[in-house]
């Protein structure tokens, strides 16, 4: 198991929102917190920090947290204020119409919402990683964002190789990313995709001296 000194200590805002949130989860879900440190294989010390924001958790943790509690990677930033654009009457030119009885998206709202580049939801995890959501919204099952990786940092606190439900799509923006994937190494420069089940043991590097920029989507 994980002992409580083994991931990146603090108390700011992010380990508090993400902590919170956990807690959140996992209380509406009837789970204790030893029952779910026994499912992800670590202490039950180690949980109770991460929920009470005074251990920051590394981006695989933060996954398997979240795979385990049945929802997304970006459900972790519920609770965003999040402004929804627009009238939900049309004063515009016409629309050509669909079908009558379509019936309305199951994934997505009904309405416009926009985010600001300096209003998007941010985290910051173990080794400096940052998320930012892309989504104006959270959008069931589904994970997309954008990831910043200091040189040196990794996905994983020990470097260790992880897996979990799901699926991941990733392009790299700016700087390089080492993905390992299985035996495979997979260097990825700007503008290089890459796609694997998130079942096939992985982690995520940046073994250069600069930032490295990636969005991704990850699907159930």
């Amino acid at each position: 198991m994980t002992s409580p000194s083994a991931e990146h200590s603090g108390t700011d805002h992010d380990e508090q929102r993400i902590g919170g949130r956990i807690r959140a989860l996992r209380n509406a879900r009837g789970l204790s917190l030893r029952a779910l440190a026994d499912r992800l294989d670590i202490s039950a010390s180690a949980l109770s920090q991460i929920e009470r924001g005074k251990m920051r958790p590394s981006v695989t943790r933060l996954y398997q947290i979240m795979s385990e509690l049945g929802e997304p990677m970006s459900s972790v930033f519920e609770g965003e204020e999040e402004v929804p654009t627009g009238d939900p009457g049309w004063n515009g030119p016409p629309v050509a119409e669909g079908p009558a009885d379509a019936p309305p998206s199951r994934v997505l709202s009904d309405h416009v919402a926009v985010t600001r580049a300096d209003d998007a939801a941010v985290l910051e995890l173990h080794h400096g990683v940052r998320y930012r959501r892309l989504t104006p919204e959270q959008v069931p099952g589904m994970s997309y964002f954008e990831s910043t990786y200091p040189p040196g940092a990794f996905s994983s606190q020990n470097a260790e190789y992880v897996r979990h439900s799901g699926h991941e799509v990733g392009l790299v923006v700016s700087g390089e990313l080492v993905v390992d994937t299985g035996f495979d190494t997979h260097r990825l420069g700007p503008g290089d995709t890459i796609s694997y089940p998130s079942t096939t043991p992985h982690r995520i590097s940046n073994q250069s001296d600069v930032p490295a920029v990636a969005i991704w989507l990850n699907l159930p």
